[in-house]
């Protein structure tokens, strides 16, 4: 297979003199520039082996380019006066202070609609032995601990080196006296 050519455009530019002057006003009649776009035809080659098929030979169709618009001169710039200054720096003030507004309401919105913390609710403990109730797993064992009656399984290493600072020894407690101690959870207040 042939791949086909593309059709080139031409465009001709004509070079600006000094005696032609761009002049910065619009103009009402503005001459359009005519692109011309000459097409070559390509056919394609037949090929020899097979001399039952006849190569047809179609020609492409012309397509003639829309003329582009004319561009638009820029407009005069304002002159700069201190008025004209003071006016657009209060424009932009007045814009950066509607943007903090607005960046301040936004990060209050997410506040607004969180909902008041609720309790987790802690476990207490009640020791089955003695009927006695811990407000919390950690507080059995520092007092528990504290009040010796866990010294034969300090002896024997169950809360590792140094028992007063081991933050889970309630858990250690709980594995070597599985019986001994339940969950009492708390009643859920209402909201």
């Amino acid at each position: 297979m042939t791949k086909k050519k593309k059709p080139t455009t031409k465009v001709s530019v004509e070079p600006v003199t000094e005696e032609q002057i761009i002049d910065p006003e619009p103009v009402e009649d503005v001459p359009t520039i005519q692109i011309e776009a000459p097409v070559e035809e390509k056919t394609e080659p037949v090929q020899e082996a097979e001399p039952e098929k006849s190569a047809e030979v179609v020609p492409q169709p012309v397509i003639e380019p829309t003329p582009a618009p004319a561009p638009v001169p820029p407009s005069k710039p304002k002159p700069l006066t201190m008025t004209s200054l003071h006016s657009e720096f209060d424009a932009l003030r007045q814009v950066v202070d509607q943007q903090g507004l607005l960046l301040k309401q936004l990060m209050e919105t997410p506040i607004r609609q969180r909902k008041p913390p609720v309790s987790n609710g802690k476990v207490q403990i009640k020791d089955t032995k003695t009927g006695k109730i811990y407000p919390s797993k950690n507080n059995a064992y520092q007092s528990l601990l504290k009040a010796g009656e866990l010294a034969d399984l300090v002896k024997q290493g169950v809360f590792g080196s140094d028992p007063a600072k081991n933050s889970f020894g309630c858990y250690n407690l709980f594995r070597a006296w599985p019986n001994r101690f339940e969950e009492v959870h708390d009643q859920e207040q209402p909201v």
